[in-house]
């Protein structure tokens, strides 16, 4: 498998002052891909260090003082830093992990370390605060800047609108899916790698002033009512639920997927959202499996579900799931990128329809408070909220049926958009991240159509009742394990 160094719209220069030849190291700010594995940054920042034969420091940080900041998604990061500080550790590259105590103790770390560097490479990434965080320090690092775009198959900025619906974004994607698997990450880039190493003293100042450790988030100043999961978080556990999917899941996903009762997804969106899988990994793995090649695709690009990856019914539906509709919701976010998570950011037939309904009754009209506690009348709802906030993950055909519950039973529409938010970015493990705020906007029209006749609260949105739910889907153990205590 050849693999193609990231070029044209997959690197982006922040900072564009020339590299530093005499620099000590490259620095590479890792921020999104936080994995050892198949990540194009790490590749590029290797690339530099390789061609400069100089060290390679790797920093992975976590502030507190980020949205809705919690002991559940700390412990997941942290889980995450325990396997890369062993994978980095065991390799000539100098890791380190700075977990804040308070809000601020990071700043200039990553300046400091910049001063030295000969270039600073850190991962391009469409949501949450990091794309302004990124544009905010890049300029003030005093080194090149360099951002290597690894987020998934389909480069961030190939698109050149965000499209309106699944399928016309699918067209895109067949159109130009050969160019993009050209584009591969090393599956081991610290297998066998001859770099020096960092001499132990080199960074005492900078290990003297900000601390490179591992704290108990229960210490930190972050919320602990948002409880850690039982999953664990990271790299090494991405890798096992992954295999174990493509293993002996797989082959059952269009039968499976759709019914709680049945382990059939794969249950890796919080390991992509924090970076501990890459969507890289899954597809060309996927593929080899199969013993599939690109010479398979299909020759036209009709938008169409089926009959254009050729890698067989189930994987086919797979693929659809992680290329398609995943990088859907980062392509909104690239051309749109204050309107992810605002209800102003809906399709205008929808914002039309919904107002037109804006003083409809609600029966029953719930506050946040009592949907956060799972607590209406609906004991489906209720077991999906429950979910939610004990495992961080709601069954993935369910987070369609729970979101359409919340907007039928919020005061308006806009209310109900507020609420979703922060239900999702509150105790969702795959929170503010593109793929759950494209569902959260579907729920209420994104990439929808119009669906009539025009009923109560909804208009000519679409509409789900967990009536029909029961009568299509296998939900007894589901209930049973998530039934209130």
């Amino acid at each position: 498998m050849e693999r193609a160094h990231p070029r044209g719209m997959r690197l982006r220069v922040l900072d564009d002052r020339p590299l530093r030849a005499d620099g000590d190291y490259v620095l590479y700010w890792m921020v999104a891909a936080r994995r050892t594995r198949w990540n194009l940054a790490l590749d590029h920042a290797l690339d530099h260090a390789r061609r400069l034969r100089r060290p390679l420091v790797v920093l992975e940080a976590l502030r507190v003082d980020y949205p809705h900041a919690s002991v559940r998604f700390h412990t997941w990061v942290l889980q995450g830093m325990e396997d890369n500080a062993a994978r980095f550790d065991a390799s000539p590259v100098t890791y380190l992990n700075h977990v804040e105590r308070g809000p601020g103790e990071s700043r200039g770390l990553v300046a400091a370390l910049a001063e030295r560097a000969c270039l600073v490479v850190t991962d391009d990434t469409p949501t949450f605060f990091l794309p302004r965080m990124l544009a905010a320090v890049a300029p003030r690092l005093g080194a090149r800047v360099e951002a290597v775009d690894g987020h998934g198959l389909v480069p961030l900025r190939a698109a050149p609108q965000a499209y309106p619906a699944a399928v016309h974004f699918r067209r895109f994607v067949q159109k130009h899916a050969a160019t993009f698997l050209e584009t591969c990450p090393t599956p081991d880039p610290l297998d066998g790698l001859d770099l020096p190493r960092l001499a132990p003293e080199a960074l005492a100042t900078i290990r003297a002033r900000w601390p490179f450790d591992r704290p108990d988030p229960a210490a930190l100043p972050i919320s602990r009512q948002v409880s850690a999961v039982e999953a664990r978080g990271g790299e090494n556990a991405a890798q096992k639920r992954w295999r174990a999917f493509l293993e002996t899941r797989l082959a059952a996903y269009p039968d499976d997927r759709n019914h709680p009762d049945r382990d059939g997804q794969s249950g890796l969106s919080p390991a992509l959202h924090w970076g501990h899988l890459g969507a890289h990994q899954m597809f060309f793995e996927l593929a080899a499996q199969s013993g599939w090649t690109p010479a398979r695709l299909g020759e036209k690009a009709t938008g169409k579900r089926e009959g254009f990856w050729n890698l067989g019914a189930a994987a086919d539906a797979f693929v659809d799931q992680l290329v398609v509709w995943r990088e859907l919701g980062a392509n909104f976010c690239v051309h749109r990128p204050d309107d992810a998570a605002r209800y102003e950011g809906l399709p205008a037939w929808a914002i039309q329809t919904l107002s037109r309904h804006a003083g409809d009754a609600r029966a029953p009209a719930y506050a946040l408070s009592t949907l956060e506690r799972a607590e209406t009348h609906d004991p489906l709802w209720n077991a999906a909220q429950r979910q939610l906030v004990s495992e961080g993950i709601v069954h993935n055909y369910l987070r369609m049926l729970w979101g359409k519950k919340v907007v039928e039973w919020s005061a308006t529409p806009e209310d109900a958009f507020r609420h979703l938010v922060v239900l999702n970015d509150r105790w969702a493990l795959d929170g503010r991240d593109p793929n759950s705020y494209a569902g959260i906007g579907w729920v209420m029209g994104r990439y929808d159509h119009p669906w009539p006749p025009e009923r109560p609260v909804f208009g000519t949105v679409r509409f789900m009742s967990s009536d029909s739910a029961r009568k299509k889907l296998e939900l007894d153990a589901y209930l049973r394990r998530h039934a209130r205590a």
